[in-house]
């Protein structure tokens, strides 16, 4: 059975679909074999709408950017750079194609989780693959935090059906986490990385 977080040789046909978002329409190409390939799915579209992108700044990474909506997305709306990662090869290709369509300030490349990050980010932006189970998606969400800067956040979407209560609380014991927003069944979560609070809680101590 092939999932869109494998490389399987799923049978290539592409279609053209068209995201509206914030009023500016986004044209992308999608394919078999990539995640949501009909259309911007519910969850992404909900985790978008909760992202700040007036307050956005700095170094942003799209973990697991399939064709690239998020990355895209957020790059052409605020004109900052925006990592994308992924291990779809066929995702990454359409990825690279919607970036020259929509003109995205992006960096495009294939990542096993974090193997192929060598920098820290500001923020770090993700609809995780919850089908690659929990051990996987723990990996990613815990191991973000050591991808992220002393200030850093991770947003990310997950339902509740797939265990967000259970998600958010094992969080935090590493993050200050808000779920900022339910939407049909939908989490938004929001890691901020606890660094800078261990810090200030020393400090007082130390007073």
């Amino acid at each position: 059975m092939s999932h869109y977080f494998t490389n399987d040789n799923v049978k290539s046909e592409e279609k053209e679909i068209n995201i509206l978002f914030q009023d500016k329409s986004f044209k992308m190409i999608t394919d078999n074999g990539v995640f949501s390939k009909k259309g911007l799915d519910y969850g992404t579209r909900a985790l978008l709408e909760k992202i700040p992108f007036s307050e956005l700044k700095g170094d942003i990474l799209d973990f697991g950017c399939g064709y690239g909506p998020i990355g895209i997305i957020i790059s052409s709306l605020t004109n900052l750079k925006v990592d994308m990662i992924d291990i779809n090869l066929r995702s990454l290709k359409l990825a690279k194609k919607n970036a020259l369509l929509n003109k995205a300030n992006v960096n495009i490349f294939e990542s096993n989780i974090y193997e192929s990050i060598n920098k820290k980010y500001d923020y770090i932006i993700s609809n995780p693959p919850i089908r690659v189970g929990k051990e996987t998606l723990y990996k990613i969400l815990f191991g973000a935090r050591e991808h992220l800067k002393d200030d850093g956040s991770l947003y990310f979407v997950i339902n509740k059906e797939q265990g967000a209560r259970s998600v958010a609380r094992d969080l935090e014991e590493i993050y200050q986490v808000s779920i900022i927003d339910k939407n049909k069944g939908f989490y938004i979560i929001k890691c901020k990385n606890k660094t800078i609070y261990w810090q200030f809680e020393y400090i007082l101590i130390k007073l």
